[in-house]
């Protein structure tokens, strides 16, 4: 059941402190673009366009600011956020310092789609959630775990069953620079 990019609702998560990056890393600029900027591309075309950010932080044309209603909480709470906004019957669900991200990297994920979350693994074999497709279905999972204060993203996507992809599939079609994580300004030069 592949789904189609405009039956998919994008998200971004960009409401962390960026403590470790000096300032704001979301505005932080890669060739042309803020590391925003860069995320949002890679997700031209689907259905409906969320940013989970504090209120009028971030200036993204076409995409709806959405707060969280667990700040503080880590990404988890972002997914919340995004989940209980979205439209479609999936969310993908991609965090602001992953400016590696291409629109063939969502393609692969949108292919595999079943009826359950989506996701690849990094090169070190690990699912990657803060690039991966979850069903909207996965929101009261969502809130059981941020009330028990189980704030662990990739606990959940574990526990969600997801379609695996092997990171050698994706990098075949998405590049390696996918993987590539800004925390601080040094990882900048990594892409």
């Amino acid at each position: 059941m592949a789904l189609k990019r405009e039956q998919v609702s994008a998200a971004i998560t960009a409401g962390g402190a960026s403590s470790r990056f000096g300032s704001d890393k979301a505005l932080a600029r890669l060739g042309e673009h803020t590391l925003l900027q860069r995320v949002a591309l890679s997700l031209e075309g689907f259905g409906e366009r969320l940013l989970v950010a504090p209120g009028g932080r971030y200036d993204l044309p076409g995409w709806r600011t959405v707060p969280e209603r667990w700040a503080g909480r880590g990404p988890l709470s972002g997914l919340e956020a995004a989940l209980s906004a979205a439209a479609g019957p999936f969310v993908a669900f991609a965090a602001v310092d992953l400016p590696g991200l291409t629109p063939a990297y969502w393609e692969v994920l949108l292919e595999a789609a079943e009826d359950r979350a989506v996701a690849a693994c990094g090169p070190g074999g690990q699912l990657e959630p803060l690039a991966a497709l979850y069903p909207l279905t996965a929101l009261p999972r969502v809130r059981a775990q941020l009330q028990a204060d189980r704030l662990r993203l990739r606990a959940l996507l574990e526990d969600l069953d997801p379609v695996v992809l092997p990171w050698q599939a994706v990098v075949a079609r998405a590049g390696e620079k996918v993987w590539v994580n800004v925390n601080r300004p040094q990882d900048l030069e990594d892409l």
